[in-house]
């Protein structure tokens, strides 16, 4: 089973994540320490930040020559995108291209404010109209903004979800995944790791908290969503 990171923002200067190929690599050297052999880079898409998927590509791509420029050995970097749901999201050109290279899956975020039934639309728009695999990025983080209905909603949709290590160091947020967890909702794992100090890779607290099995469960999900 290789150790997969399915949410990371090690991508150096294209968004909130690794302010310097140094940061990037420091990451990556940590991720590796704790044991992850496969990372999915995520670095953030706001549709109404960019000029469009294309221009997004090229930062995206170019961020991660200077990481395989500071050390030529790292391979087995994935490029994705978190993509933010926006209304409209599903009708934008070239959507499908942010999807994680090689495979159908593609990771979304939801929106930190009041639910809408929009961005269940979104979801199964994008879903059904690029035939993606929709993967929703930190389930566990809208519990101050979704109702139990609105989770309800949400967890209704043909989607897995994606659980931050972080959530097994909260009380609030442990006790959520763990419903989640018994329900049998199909969920994987990522460290959402944005820097070295205060959002830094944390693998050694899930490893120490969640069950082995659900973990292997998780790093198998990649491979069964390679495009053949």
């Amino acid at each position: 089973m290789i150790r997969t990171d399915h949410h990371c923002h090690i991508l150096p200067g294209i968004d909130d994540g690794a302010d310097s190929v140094e940061t990037s690599l420091a990451m990556i050297e940590l991720m590796k320490e704790q044991g992850v052999e496969r990372i999915v880079a995520t670095p953030h898409f706001y549709a109404h930040r960019e000029k469009s998927v294309e221009s997004f590509i090229r930062k995206r791509d170019e961020a991660f020559r200077a990481v395989k420029n500071g050390s030529p050995a790292i391979r087995n970097i994935l490029l994705g995108a978190e993509v933010a749901i926006e209304n409209g999201l599903s009708r934008l050109p070239d959507i499908e291209k942010l999807a994680i290279e090689g495979t159908d899956v593609i990771l979304l975020e939801l929106p930190y404010r009041e639910y809408s039934h929009w961005m269940s639309d979104e979801i199964y728009d994008i879903s059904c109209k690029f035939g993606l695999k929709v993967v929703i990025a930190h389930i566990h983080r809208y519990l101050d903004y979704y109702s139990k209905s609105d989770y309800d909603e949400i967890l209704s949709a043909k989607a897995v979800f994606q659980v931050n290590n972080e959530a097994f160091g909260s009380f609030r947020e442990r006790r959520f995944v763990k419903k989640l967890i018994k329900s049998g909702l199909p969920l994987i794992f990522g460290s959402d790791a944005h820097n070295m100090k205060s959002r830094c890779p944390n693998w050694d607290l899930l490893l120490k908290k969640a069950d082995t099995a659900l973990i292997d469960e998780s790093d198998s999900f990649i491979d069964k969503h390679i495009k053949k």
